[in-house]
């Protein structure tokens, strides 16, 4: 089982209808499963893993 090493929680918010009625929702966060260089399995967000892999580019270039 992969670790979950992010702070991201779902957003909750209203969902609207024409009639102004309103029902609960929530907007989950994009998880994904991220393999580390030694080969650890995290669980953390996509845009967490895209900012991951740009410093990565940074560093290497």
């Amino acid at each position: 089982m992969a670790k979950k090493v992010t702070s991201k929680k779902p957003l909750t918010a209203n969902n609207r209808s024409h009639a102004l009625n309103a029902t609960k929702r929530q907007q989950k966060p994009n998880y994904q499963i991220f393999r580390l260089a030694d080969g650890t399995k995290i669980r953390m967000s996509a845009r967490e893993i895209r900012t991951i892999k740009k410093q990565d580019l940074k560093q290497a270039a």
